[in-house]
């Protein structure tokens, strides 16, 4: 199973990993917020990441891994 992990506190929440996730997993937490200030990026399911890496590559701040 693929695992998409986020660095909460290099996240700046902007949305872009969002908007690319062929699954439609990623959303942006807005209960929590990180030491800057921004709602960080957070995976709804796990179960149903597939791998594909799109989110890590669109990622300007490369806060984002995934490992397979």
């Amino acid at each position: 199973m693929a695992k998409m992990t986020v660095n909460r506190d290099t996240c700046k929440g902007c949305g872009l990993c969002v908007q690319v996730c062929p699954k439609k997993i990623i959303s942006l937490d807005k209960k929590a917020l990180n030491q800057k200030g921004y709602h960080p990026a957070c995976v709804e399911d796990m179960s149903k990441c597939i791998g594909c890496a799109m989110c890590a590559q669109m990622c300007p701040d490369c806060a984002i891994t995934v490992e397979k």
